[in-house]
């Protein structure tokens, strides 16, 4: 484990504790496993090793014994730990903007990654993960636990199905609170913008409910709440999404994200979408799903008066046992689970192909990851041109001039953000990354 912040006790935490209680259990394991395969965090990296001496003092026998290391060469001695046991995967949960170092050590090493999302910054890094994973014979993979909310996976049964056609246009918002911007995250959001947080929820879910080609991307926002109101650090943004479709017609999305809500607001995130069809309207509330509580005291903090229990969610079992259930969870899940089935699903002989079964699930795969990162960097880059006073960019996706090209009003020469075409003409899915000459 590479991050023992928010997402790791919220998430990745009660899984491995789960899985140390019980294992995972699958029937595709049932050769020399007997269907049951042990999984133990059995190393973690830190940049302090705080976290992760209180994490080990207060999870008891919840957790097995497993190293820590922090400082600046942490990763790399994760990699080569070989006690209580050598890492078989490595999963990285810290900022954004580190997250390509650490992967790409991952990689090298020949170990499975997950990664948290954005998968990283630019194409460029996501090209050379890509590289490195399939060089090695190894699965990279990025956590979209967006997509495993069930309002989401309802909504995209019905596009699948034809029962919804054709998306004309979409609406999301997720709105974090204050405390994220100026306490938990204050640190490391210095020089950065909600957007690329959290906004890449809505674009994997817009790309891969939808399919079409990303066209064109464009975004502005506020500041001077968590930074300089002329600074580089970002309280809200706004971003529109353009794809084109097979049939010659289009349709635009629009996401908007901040980290500046109230700390008194009364769920934990706003967040919420709205789909327009040809046939239909879909709305979804993250927080409006039919739970609502008021505690003395208690209410609207620390307990939340329309919490989200779907994410996650502590819950005592009518069998007495206590437990962390939630699509966040299950993302992860998700992923132990390929892994075991890579490499215990069968005879030796059969490895690769059960490796490019597992590459083949788009959801999570970071070779289907080329559209949410071309997003990602053109977004990075637009405010960082509008920070520096230069507003209403637009980058073009598969430009004449390049794959994702900048161009700004007034501009004689548009700026090539990537050379190679980030799509290729007449397919819906995203395609691996493409080299130089092809």
């Amino acid at each position: 484990m590479v991050g023992m912040g928010m997402i790791f006790d919220e998430t990745y935490r009660p899984v491995f504790e789960s899985l140390h209680s019980r294992g995972l259990c699958d029937p595709a394991l049932t050769g020399a496993l007997g269907g049951i395969c042990g999984v133990e965090l059995t190393a973690v990296a830190t940049r302090t090793g705080h976290r992760a001496e209180a994490y080990c003092q207060s999870a008891g026998d919840r957790i097995g014994p497993f190293a820590s290391y922090h400082g600046e060469n942490a990763v790399a001695e994760l990699l080569a730990s070989k006690n209580p046991a050598p890492v078989d995967f490595v999963c990285v949960a810290t900022p954004d903007n580190r997250h390509f170092a650490a992967a790409r050590a991952v990689l090298s090493a020949g170990k499975h990654l997950l990664v948290e999302k954005p998968s990283v910054l630019s194409l460029a890094e996501l090209d050379e993960l890509d590289r490195l994973a399939r060089q090695n014979g190894v699965l990279a993979k990025v956590v979209y636990h967006k997509l495993l909310d069930p309002d989401h996976k309802r909504m995209r049964t019905l596009v699948a199905d034809g029962e919804l056609r054709h998306v004309n246009h979409g609406y999301c918002s997720l709105l974090e609170p204050k405390a994220i911007g100026t306490g938990q995250f204050a640190e490391w959001i210095r020089g950065r913008n909600p957007g690329t947080y959290v906004a890449v929820h809505y674009i994997k879910l817009i790309d891969f409910t939808f399919g079409g080609r990303l066209r064109s991307v464009t975004c502005t926002g506020q500041r001077g709440i968590v930074g300089p109101a002329d600074g580089p650090t970002w309280d809200s943004t706004q971003l529109r999404l353009v794809y084109d479709y097979d049939d010659g017609r289009e349709a635009a999305f629009d996401i908007h994200t901040s980290w500046v809500t109230p700390d008194n607001f009364p769920g934990h995130v706003e967040q919420e979408v709205q789909f327009r069809f040809d046939n239909g309207v879909w709305n979804a509330h993250g927080r409006r799903r039919g739970v609502e509580c008021t505690i003395e005291g208690r209410t609207p903090q620390p307990r939340k008066i329309t919490p989200n229990h779907h994410y996650n969610a502590e819950v005592l079992e009518p069998w007495g046992e206590r437990a962390m259930r939630g699509y966040g969870l299950e993302a992860i899940e998700r992923f132990v689970r390929e892994v075991a089935i890579v490499e215990f699903g069968g005879p030796a002989a059969e490895r690769p192909a059960r490796l490019e079964a597992a590459r083949s699930l788009h959801y999570n795969d970071l070779s289907a990851d080329r559209q949410v990162v071309a997003a990602v960097q053109a977004m990075e880059a637009i405010l960082a041109l509008r920070a520096a006073g230069k507003p209403d960019t637009v980058v073009y996706v598969n430009h004449p001039a390049g794959g994702l090209v900048l161009c700004t009003p007034g501009g004689a020469v548009p700026e090539v953000l990537y050379a190679n075409p980030v799509w290729c003409s007449g397919i819906r899915e995203n395609p691996g990354p493409l080299r130089s000459d092809t």
